[in-house]
């Protein structure tokens, strides 16, 4: 049974969102929240039962520390029969490699954005392009989960801001040139895409889109 939404929301703000020095000493993956991180979820738990009342859920969470954490503080407001969930590495954070020094991370995002967010792989780590693999490989376990007659009423994925953009580019079939249009969405934004009578999705939320082209390079296709 297709669910009514398909809700995205990022992860609250971690310790890394704050200190960029933590990536020296601390796997990204083991990055939790802050303070403001935990009630940013708290906050987003109030706002997403706000969208979807009293019908089920079913949660895909990124196995990293900042989305379960954002996961279990949403979830605090739901009946715990209500819920069911899922954690899937596939919707994880874009790999940045090993520890490194905040400054060179700083470099690299230089030099990605100079190059193009969508094709510039991170030295150890992966390009979105890597990501765009995995998350339109977990589009197939999501749209097998679907054909299932018990499916909850609504899908919730708690991922991280690159893993969002690209979920929405691969559904929509949005080109590089539109995905690198947008911005990331802010921690714990919430992202609604809602079933049509048709049966097809439509984007509900408002995404933040750059005011200027990304990049001199631009070549659409013209037939």
């Amino acid at each position: 049974m297709k669910p009514n939404r398909i809700i995205l929301i990022r992860h609250g703000e971690s310790e890394g969102n704050v200190n960029k020095h933590k990536y020296e000493t601390s796997p990204d993956y083991t990055l939790e929240l802050t303070a403001a991180g935990i009630a940013q979820a708290q906050n987003a738990g109030v706002q997403l039962q706000k969208i979807v009342g009293n019908e089920s859920l079913f949660f895909y969470v990124s196995p990293m520390w900042r989305t379960r954490s954002t996961f279990e503080n949403v979830s605090k407001v739901f009946n715990k029969n209500n819920i069911s969930y899922r954690e899937d590495p596939r919707i994880r954070e874009q790999e940045w490699g090993h520890l490194r020094n905040a400054e060179v991370n700083k470099d690299i995002r230089n030099e990605r954005d100079a190059y193009g967010t969508f094709y510039f792989r991170i030295p150890d780590g992966e390009s979105a392009a890597d990501v765009y693999d995995r998350v339109s490989d977990f589009l197939g376990t999501l749209q097998r989960d679907f054909e299932k007659d018990d499916f909850p009423q609504n899908t919730v994925i708690v991922t991280h801001g690159m893993s969002i953009r690209l979920f929405l580019m691969r559904w929509f079939h949005w080109t590089v040139e539109e995905f690198e249009a947008l911005a990331n969405p802010e921690n714990c934004e919430i992202i609604v895409l809602e079933k049509t009578e048709e049966g097809k999705y439509k984007l509900a939320s408002n995404i933040t889109r750059y005011d200027t082209p990304w990049h001199e390079y631009q070549r659409p296709i013209q037939l």
